[in-house]
């Protein structure tokens, strides 16, 4: 009895990488490659950062691992990548915070700015002092220079500080509220600057017949959550003093008309009496019989 045989080369698999004697009882054992092409150098600082998350170091690898002009915004990451936006975004800003990427906006003339992105291989790599080439003589003459005896550098005059105006700039009911704002959230404590720049606007709620305290609840009341911090007061209480004033009042008409009722008069025609605000007013019979 034969048996078929196959002319067939057989499969090839991938035998197991033993381990050498010599290799460490515990902990991790590397199985290294030579790359010869598609390969990024990476250094110690940053795969072995102490502080960095391991999405910031996988994210800081990925984008040294690409050519200069690629896409690394926070949309193009995220789509890009697992993890959501508020990841990829925190990851970014603890490079950022590391040195490792810089966000530096450029002036494109005619009024228009772009925001371009800095990939560091390392902290501080790219910072170097320039110096504008000079003539021989010149450096002949800074090397005599630094020789001779040094000169002593006299820090330039600042000028004149800001002075906070007098305690008599700062009061009057406009003012008062504008500094009590503090006293109801700590988020509303405006600068002397900030007061005199918006007391014009209270005086205008004060002028259109609203109590302080009026004008004091309205910027106090709903205000964002307390976790929730107000970067720029001064705006805020101005914004409000602009979009929530209340409309003037109207002219109050004379006490003749709101007073009571009008007086008593006798028609000149009957002698019947009637009220009316004319005392030269004829009764109603009088004008319908002329």
């Amino acid at each position: 009895m034969t048996y078929p045989q196959s002319n067939a080369a057989l499969s090839a698999r991938p035998v197991p990488f033993e381990i050498p004697l010599d290799a460490p009882r515990s902990g991790v054992i590397h199985v290294r490659h030579r790359h010869t092409d598609r390969f990024t150098v990476v250094g110690n600082h940053l795969a072995q950062h102490p502080r960095l998350s391991a999405a910031a170091i996988g994210l800081c690898v990925y984008i040294q691992s690409l050519p200069d002009g690629a896409d690394v915004t926070v949309k193009t990451l995220t789509l890009r990548f697992r993890e959501g936006e508020i990841t990829i975004r925190r990851a970014l800003n603890e490079l950022v915070a590391a040195g490792y990427v810089e966000r530096r906006r450029v002036a494109l003339g005619g009024g228009r700015f772009a925001t371009r992105t800095l990939s560091y291989d390392k902290p501080g790599c790219g910072t170097r002092s320039r110096r504008s080439p000079a003539a021989p003589e010149a450096v002949q003459a800074e090397s005599a220079e630094s020789e001779a005896e040094p000169v002593p550098v006299v820090a330039p005059d600042p000028g004149p500080r800001p002075v906070p105006p007098q305690s008599s700039a700062l009061r009057g009911p406009a003012a008062d509220i504008l500094a009590r704002l503090r006293t109801v959230d700590s988020r509303l404590s405006l600068s002397w600057r900030e007061v005199l720049r918006l007391a014009p606007g209270v005086e205008e709620w004060l002028a259109r017949a609203a109590s302080p305290e009026q004008v004091l609840r309205t910027l106090t009341a709903a205000l964002p959550p307390a976790h929730v911090p107000i970067h720029h007061p001064g705006r805020f209480v101005e914004f409000r003093l602009s979009a929530l004033q209340p409309p003037p009042l109207a002219a109050v008409p004379p006490p003749s008309v709101t007073d009571g009722p009008a007086p008593l008069v006798n028609c000149d025609g009957c002698d019947r009496a009637f009220r009316s605000h004319d005392p030269d007013a004829d009764c109603g019979d009088c004008r319908a019989a002329a």
